[in-house]
């Protein structure tokens, strides 16, 4: 078989930088289509600047109040009436400042889960554009944590940017203007002192935090993939009897998230107990100037009320600041490593000028290789200077020892390669030219190791066509030597198949995964070992299957067995990545060559083996 993919492409290395991202951010919220963008957003921002402004005016009327109570003239009545008018409207301006943040978040879930759908769908796209290559050099579930991941930090950095970093910002220069002008103007340079120093040290040690944030991140995601792995792999694991093995693996796996999580915790409890003294110092402060304002007669009662509770205003979003600004910096961290695999770049793209394939003849696909060469990264020997031709209609065969490049060449007709050096062609079309999705509907594979989706039978079948009547879907069942497997289950086409297909046995899954292939009705048929898993009997029925469906369709067949493409129309001996022999059965036996060689060999073991009926059945 052709060699696999070598390791997944490198990144462009792209490192966060705040002004790009926000950017990112602004054109993924007009891309996310939320109903109502404009006036959400527009409405959002205006109950947010209302909110902040009722948070800071406020204490100014529960202060007057205070000094009412204390110096008022007339009937205690009237005095009374006064105070508890002073009162309700600053718990009424407070209450609206406390309220809105819930009215805002109702009127801006809609955006920012928008926006969080539109950035995992987008990235989950990308990421199935991308080369084989790359998918064979990536864990599954790390790959899907990065996804996960990255979403969800959108939602976060569009709530956390727009919604509370801008809005704290204006409340924060709101509040020191009325404590300067107001009150006492050491009160300000106090509050602003503290804000700047609160400020210095949350930016300093949360950056310094960013490291164990990054190793938490990828402890997490090496755990996690180990869990995909081998949940994927259980039989494998069963198998060897390596269920301790794989444990004490992701026993490892998780002492070092452990470890990395206890680092990340103790940098965040240092940053907390830092901001705390910084808070605190600050207040001691703003405490003895306001009595030496008292001293001096230079604040009332009421005054004092009002600038504490403005201080509160002040250091509310101080606290919110410094819990935004290291989420907000987590959050980088894991939209990092979603920009780092939107940035890679996929290998197979279509040509600016490409183009459909021409229209179907009828009679199959005309498969060229001309002069291709290509080698993977983790193999020694490539394909060099492999030229032939498999005209409409026919079929040809490839056949070979294993790592031969026998499998490379089928996907380089599927283009799921590009050759390095060479021409692919179907119907006269450089492959290279040629629109994906046309080729996708032309050409279809049946592997040796298909892979089904955790559905149901009928929809891992209709996936190569949703569109499908059931009586086609049915059809190709048939074609399949399925129906009488399908039949005798008790829920029949509604059976699920689990996980990548384990319910069924390795013979079960190839028919499936051969009869979704009929069901593309594809002009070029591709069978990679696509009977290896059957049993001897089954092989022979669909054998004659395939003969008939040969009809109209090119077919190109990977194989092992070679009494399976003893018909073939063209036969080609593949060794080292090299064509050395080429032409029918009959031709290549009375060369004597190889494949004579080969054939000998395979006769002899076959007439060993038990007939059909006694072979191990599924």
């Amino acid at each position: 078989m052709g060699g696999h993919g070598g390791g997944a492409p490198a990144a462009k290395g792209s490192r966060f930088s705040f002004f790009s991202s926000m950017a990112d951010l602004g054109r993924l919220v007009a891309r996310s289509q939320a109903t109502g963008l404009k006036r959400r957003l527009a409405l959002a921002l205006a109950l947010v600047l209302i909110g902040k402004l009722a948070g800071v005016v406020a204490p100014l009327w529960i202060g007057k109040g205070i000094d009412y109570l204390g110096h008022g003239r007339g009937e205690v009545e009237a005095i009374l009436i006064a105070f508890v008018g002073f009162a309700g409207a600053w718990v009424l301006l407070n209450l609206l400042s406390q309220a809105i943040p819930f009215i805002r978040d109702s009127v801006f879930t809609p955006v920012s889960q928008a926006a969080l759908a539109r950035s995992a769908v987008e990235t989950f796209g990308h990421s199935l554009s991308l080369s084989l290559n790359f998918h064979q050099g990536k864990q599954t579930g790390g790959l899907s944590r990065i996804i996960d991941r990255g979403a969800r930090s959108t939602d976060f950095l569009l709530r956390s940017v727009v919604l509370n970093l801008g809005p704290t910002a204006i409340e924060l220069i709101m509040a020191s203007w009325v404590l300067s002008t107001r009150y006492d103007w050491r009160l300000a340079i106090v509050a602003n002192a503290v804000i700047v120093i609160y400020v210095v040290f949350t930016f300093s040690i949360s950056n310094w935090r960013i490291k164990h944030r990054r190793d938490l991140n990828q402890t997490d995601s090496d755990a996690a993939g180990l869990v995909v792995d081998s949940l994927m792999n259980f039989e494998t694991i069963k198998t060897f009897g390596s269920e301790g093995r794989v444990v004490a693996s992701y026993a490892k796996a998780m002492g070092d998230y452990a470890t990395a999580a206890v680092k990340a915790n103790t940098s965040l409890q240092l940053l907390n107990t830092v901001q705390s003294v910084v808070l605190s110092v600050g207040r001691f402060l703003v405490v003895v100037i306001a009595a030496l304002s008292v001293l001096h007669h230079q604040m009332t009662p009421g005054s004092i009320t009002a600038c504490i509770l403005i201080l509160q205003t002040v250091y509310g979003p101080l606290n919110i600041l410094g819990m935004q600004y290291r989420e907000i910096r987590q959050a980088f961290v894991d939209m990092e490593q979603m920009l780092d695999l939107r940035a890679v770049e996929p290998e197979i793209v279509d040509a600016p000028d490409a183009r459909p394939l021409p229209p179907a003849s009828g009679q199959g696909a005309d498969l060229v290789f001309r002069n291709v060469a290509f080698q993977h990264t983790a193999r020694s020997v490539g394909l060099t200077d492999v030229s032939f031709e498999a005209p409409p209609g026919t079929t040809t065969a490839l056949v070979g020892p294993s790592g031969s490049g026998k499998t490379t060449i089928a996907r380089l007709a599927l283009r799921l390669l590009d050759p390095q050096s060479g021409q692919v062609l179907i119907d006269g079309v450089d492959l290279r030219q040629a629109r994906q999705d046309s080729l996708r509907k032309a050409v279809a594979l049946v592997p040796q190791d298909v892979a089904l989706f955790n559905d149901t039978l009928y929809a891992n079948i209709a996936f190569a066509d949703p569109s499908a009547s059931p009586e086609r879907v049915w059809a190709a069942a048939e074609a399949a030597e399925l129906t009488t497997f399908i039949r005798d289950l008790p829920q029949q086409m509604d059976t699920k198949v689990g996980e990548r297909g384990l319910k069924l046995s390795g013979g079960e899954r190839q028919r499936v995964g051969l009869a979704r292939a009929l069901l593309a009705d594809p002009r070029l048929l591709i069978l990679d070992e696509a009977t290896s898993a059957l049993d001897g009997r089954t092989e022979a029925a669909i054998q004659a299957t395939l003969r008939k469906v040969r009809t109209g369709r090119t077919t190109l067949v990977v194989a092992h067995r070679l009494s399976t493409i003893a018909d073939a129309d063209q036969i080609l001996v593949i060794r080292r990545g090299r064509v050395v022999e080429r032409g029918d059965h009959a031709t290549l036996l009375a060369n004597g060559g190889e494949y004579a060689a080969l054939w000998r060999r395979q006769t002899r073991s076959e007439a060993t083996r038990p007939p059909p009926e006694m072979a191990g059945a599924e």
